[in-house]
């Protein structure tokens, strides 16, 4: 007999209910088998990585982010090892302080409400 091999949930979407009983039973889309290759669509995506859909497409064009692929004309997805990956790699980038960051935007080139000069030669 052999055995059975063991299931990891890695996702718990909030509008399913899951038995806790059976994890073994359940192959459902939040389990998965261990040690095999996982892709996540778009929806799972928007959970792990708080980006817009065109913020992800215009890294993907820069080769900044993992590439998408279709399994079927209808049907696109990610890699969550290489999705997972570039988080980490992220979140490395951070700690170590070559993350690089927006500058903020120059007030004195808004068109609405300007900020107006001081003169603080007189203080």
């Amino acid at each position: 007999m052999t055995k059975k091999p063991d299931r990891v949930r890695i996702l718990m979407i909030p509008y399913q209910d899951y038995d806790d009983k059976d994890p073994v039973g359940y192959s459902g889309p939040a389990t998965v088998l261990t040690g095999l290759p996982r892709n996540i669509r778009r929806n799972e995506l928007r959970l792990i990585v708080p980006l817009t859909d065109s913020t992800i497409y215009e890294m993907e064009k820069r080769e900044e982010f993992p590439r998408r692929f279709n399994l079927t004309p209808r049907c696109i997805v990610w890699d969550l090892e290489e999705v997972e990956a570039w988080l980490e790699q992220r979140r490395q980038t951070c700690f170590e302080g070559r993350a690089k960051i927006a500058p903020g935007p120059d007030v004195h080139q808004r068109k609405a409400r300007p900020v107006k000069q001081t003169d603080r030669s007189s203080d």
